[in-house]
């Protein structure tokens, strides 16, 4: 970079109070003894990060900035320049849109080098800053040889001994376009892109996959612990493809486009065997796909295991061993409501038990269970196999969702005579299952005498391992989160957080926790209930009598060292008040 440049970059992280003046001059002083570059000696003396640097180059030069860790690079991108080119300029080809080349560049300000690949590529070059050495390991992770266990070697070098897909029996062929379709879905980039797809969904641990349709693109997203990132974005022409081989996976029909569809496939990724629940919708660009990934071996279904506090997970426990009853769970769609039943299942499974499960559908299968799947267009709806499962001779139930006046009612009564019936509510919090029962038409006498224990429950990301570090929280945050001295075993709070690495894609955090406000049904409560006194009566009932609300659950995992404040008040915020 010129002098000028270099100058300004220098001043502005001074004036942005990243470096100190005399910092700076003590850097100068090395760098003119030793004929380093200025940002290496700042670097090294560990006076500015990387990060810094970017955001700070950034800026002067009205480039945006890129985390390379954080994407996945397109094959057909890469192919696109040489490996020597990318090695000799220090840059990654990112993405190709049209006549456009997006590059990744430790140094935009190289016109020689944009001349360069311009005229190797016959494309227009537009850059974006990175880390030289993010750029550098990328080229080593992407062109080098060997290594196998890369993701882009999982992706580009994907066989049918890697990922093996269950066969099933496709729809029967129409006319005209559908025979297009078919061919466009047997083409080689369409496999492969589609494969690479669903590998990468596993290997990143996704909960969800989406395929979106846009004008002139395919973008391609993953929820990974409860957040969505990028994915590839090509072109749209791969989209038609790419939704004809997942259709014909989930055996569904390729021809139809205008209306809503829903399937499921199983493939071996690795040797692992992954459940994949479609879900296909017409948009105004095409039809948007949404995969369920259900990773078996990422299921943990072992109660003691899951991360519940001592607390809640007692309650829940001690539910589990009554004979009959009702156990509910409720949270926002996401919060790990029905793995935490299926755990409550496996507690509670022996040989002398028949248990039977009730969902829509079903998402582990799940040995020694019988499991029924709802199948509403022939009338086979939660109420109406609750009633036949009942002339089976159950002793434990599961019910995906009370969704109605109907279900609840048939199972009130399965609870009441006899058997152990465990189903989850859609309500925010625990005493607000009792409120969401009553507004079903159910009577508060009814759910006294069948309700063992209203839980609700919450997910949150937990700090990666590999990256944590220790601080000291302001007196504002301790504030904001409600920490009292009961909470402090020392007296003295030491929270953590992830200060981003390879491991984590720089988000800081891998994995997630659970959180569970779990409210026995006591007799005090009982008798409020049968009050009908309001729903912040029973709630501040339920915490005298030794419930955990869902804000001292994070609490507890906050200065455990498993999550942020920063999770504990995005998942708990908007419900809770401050505790005495």
């Amino acid at each position: 970079m010129g002098a000028t440049l270099r100058d300004r970059l220098m001043s502005l992280l001074v004036q942005n109070n990243v470096l100190t003046q005399a910092k700076l001059d003590e850097a100068l002083k090395l760098q003119k003894d030793k004929k380093e570059r200025i940002s290496d000696v700042l670097l090294r003396l560990g006076y500015i990060s990387r990060d810094n640097l970017i955001e700070v180059l950034s800026a002067e030069l009205n480039i945006p900035p890129i985390h390379l860790s954080w994407y996945k690079i397109p094959p057909d991108s890469l192919s696109v320049v040489p490996k020597k080119l990318a090695e000799l300029y220090c840059v990654l080809p990112v993405s190709r849109l049209g006549n456009t080349l997006t590059v990744a560049m430790a140094d935009p300000t190289n016109v020689n080098a944009l001349d360069d690949i311009a005229h190797a590529t016959g494309l227009q070059v537009r850059p974006m800053l990175a880390a030289e050495n993010e750029i550098r390991e990328a080229i080593e992770r992407y062109y080098g040889e060997g290594g196998g266990q890369t993701m882009q070697e999982v992706i580009s070098d994907i066989t049918d001994e890697s990922l093996e897909i269950e066969e099933m029996e496709s729809s029967p062929a129409h006319e005209g376009s559908v025979q297009d379709l078919l061919r466009l879905m047997e083409e080689a980039p369409v496999v492969k892109l589609t494969n690479s797809i669903l590998s990468e969904a596993v290997y990143r641990r996704s909960s969800d996959i989406f395929i979106e349709p846009e004008e002139k693109n395919m973008r391609v997203r993953f929820r990974v612990d409860g957040l969505l990132q990028e994915g590839i974005s090509t072109s749209y022409v791969m989209h038609p493809g790419v939704v004809s081989r997942i259709k014909v996976m989930s055996n569904l029909d390729i021809a139809e486009h205008r209306v809503p569809q829903d399937g499921r496939f199983k493939v071996k990724v690795n040797n692992k065997e992954v459940d994949f629940r479609v879900s296909v919708l017409p948009t105004y660009f095409g039809e948007k796909v949404v995969l369920r990934v259900l990773d078996k071996s990422q299921a943990l279904l072992d109660i003691d295991k899951l991360g519940f506090e001592a607390g809640p997970l007692d309650a829940l426990k001690k539910a589990a061993s009554h004979p009959h009853g009702m156990i509910l769970v409720c949270g926002p769609t996401g919060a790990g409501k029905t793995t935490t039943l299926y755990s409550v299942l496996k507690l509670v499974d022996s040989p002398d038990k028949n248990i039977v499960t009730v969902e829509d559908p079903v998402e582990f299968q799940i040995y020694g269970l019988n499991q029924v799947s709802i199948r509403t267009e022939v009338g086979l709806t939660f109420d109406a196999a609750l009633r036949s499962i009942l002339r089976q001779d159950p002793d434990v139930i599961m019910v995906g969702e009370i969704r109605d006046s109907k279900t609840a009612d048939v199972a009130i009564k399965a609870a009441l005579t006899g058997h152990l019936v465990l189903s989850t509510l859609h309500a925010t919090t625990a005493v607000g299952a009792v409120t969401r029962f009553v507004n079903m038409g159910v009577e508060p006498f009814l759910i006294t005498s069948s309700v063992l224990l209203a839980g609700s429950q919450r997910l949150v990301r937990r700090i990666c391992a590999k990256c944590k570090e220790s601080y000291a929280p302001s007196p504002e945050l301790m504030r904001e989160l409600g920490v009292l001295p009961k909470h402090l075993s020392s007296g003295k709070a030491l929270f953590y957080k992830g200060k981003g690495c390879e491991g984590c894609a720089k988000t800081g955090y891998s994995g997630r926790a659970v959180l569970l406000e779990a409210l026995t049904l006591t007799p005090g409560i009982k008798d409020l209930i049968l009050k009908g006194v309001p729903e912040y009566e029973l709630k501040e009932a339920g915490v005298r009598e030794g419930m955990m609300t869902l804000r001292e659950n994070g609490i507890a995992k906050i200065l455990a060292g498993v999550t942020t404040p920063e999770e504990v008040i995005r998942v708990t915020i908007g419900g809770e008040s401050e505790e005495s």
